[in-house]
């Protein structure tokens, strides 16, 4: 486990005025973003390489992270870096209770450790994760800095264009940017041979989005999420997961209500469910606090059959204004929030969880294969 002896000390500063003191772990630089965690025993890989993470700060509330290591990673290959949900490292920090200096695991490529220190991401462990959890629950709109024993703030690492626009000392939320370009492909590509196109909207999208559909035999364009979609032939379209606040998105919510004036499959998971309620109609709010972890239980209407689900998110759709000819979907069975949309004539449906599961509960995969269905 952590080795405390050879660590230098690091100090956790949040918005609210707390300090927590531990133990450097990762890259020696300060860092600042937005508090978010995740409630998972496992695939803190996955989590840390999720783009729907960038300029955030992760808390894991479990209390060992780093045992099995870091799975290996080929060429940017997603059919086959299982363990990666994209070819970075994407979120600003990690706070951990304890992490392992080694790694025991037949997939391991690396330790956690050495991963963060080759891709510049620093993190402190020996803090008690799950009193944080409870404090980031209880806070909104809660920020925090990083800082290392003898670093000085501006000398923070600049990962991401959009951290640039912020002043020394200030706490960076990414929300009030467009992190579209950032997390966003380039260039179109397209992989699979699959008889079935679909058109993914890149906004961050997760690998295994893709792995899953390239497995259930579809052709698959990745198209940036500037695309001109009137350039773009397909079956269908999967708008993707991605980071920020769903109304700071460009003019992507426009060309949305396009393909919702056509008759082509449209399936919306995570921020694309926002964009396509959005795009719908209805009115998005910031939650009280986010729903964070891979045991959220949702309801499926009106048949109230439950899944376990995967979530990472701070915006909901407000109920009150889902269009009168869309209907509610799912429900979280938590507090009552909406998790998912369909409409009731078109093939147009969107989810709030995450049906690939990368990672957490299979559960809800069988969204996508009724997505590929209606194609």
């Amino acid at each position: 486990m952590i080795n405390n002896l050879k660590r230098k000390k690091a100090v956790l500063e949040l918005s609210n005025g707390m300090k927590f003191e531990g133990k450097l772990i990762g890259y020696d630089a300060a860092v600042s973003g937005e508090m978010v965690f995740n409630t998972g025993m496992l695939g803190y890989s996955e989590s840390m390489s999720d783009p729907s993470y960038i300029g955030q700060i992760l808390v894991f509330s479990f209390c060992l992270i780093g045992n099995y290591g870091v799975p290996k990673l080929t060429n940017d290959d997603f059919l086959t870096a299982l363990g990666h949900e994209s070819s970075s490292i994407k979120t600003q920090g990690i706070i951990v209770s304890e992490i392992f200096d080694e790694s025991y695991h037949y997939g391991s490529m690396i330790p956690l450790e050495q991963w963060m220190i080759e891709q510049k991401v620093p993190g402190i462990a020996g803090i008690d994760t799950r009193y944080l959890v409870q404090t980031i629950r209880n806070t909104r709109n809660l920020f925090g800095w990083i800082v290392p024993e003898g670093c000085k703030k501006e000398n923070t690492i600049k990962k991401f264009p959009f951290i640039e626009n912020f002043k020394k000392d200030e706490y960076i939320d990414p929300s009030k940017f467009n992190l579209m370009p950032t997390v966003s492909a380039k260039e179109r590509k397209v992989f699979g041979t699959g008889r079935k196109k679909v058109a993914v909207v890149d906004c961050g999208v997760k690998w295994n989005i893709l792995r899953m559909l390239v497995d259930r035999g579809c052709q698959i364009e990745l198209i940036p999420w500037d695309t001109d979609f009137s350039t773009v032939e397909a079956d269908g379209w999967l708008i993707s997961n991605g980071p920020g606040d769903p109304r700071n998105t460009g003019d992507l919510v426009e060309r949305v209500k396009e393909l919702l004036n056509g008759n082509k499959p449209v399936l919306g998971i995570c921020l694309g469910h926002q964009i396509i309620s959005l795009a719908s109609g209805a009115k998005i709010k910031k939650m009280p606090y986010g729903h964070r972890s891979h045991n959220q239980p949702v309801f499926i209407i009106p048949e109230q059959k439950a899944f376990m689900t995967s979530q990472n998110h701070s915006y909901t759709v407000d109920p009150s204004t889902i269009a009168k000819d869309w209907s509610l979907w799912f429900e979280n069975a938590n507090d009552k929030g909406v998790e998912g949309i369909k409409h009731k004539t078109k093939p147009f449906m969107s989810v709030q969880f995450h049906p690939e599961a990368s990672s957490g509960p299979n559960d809800t995969a069988w969204i996508l294969t009724e997505f590929i269905n209606k194609l």
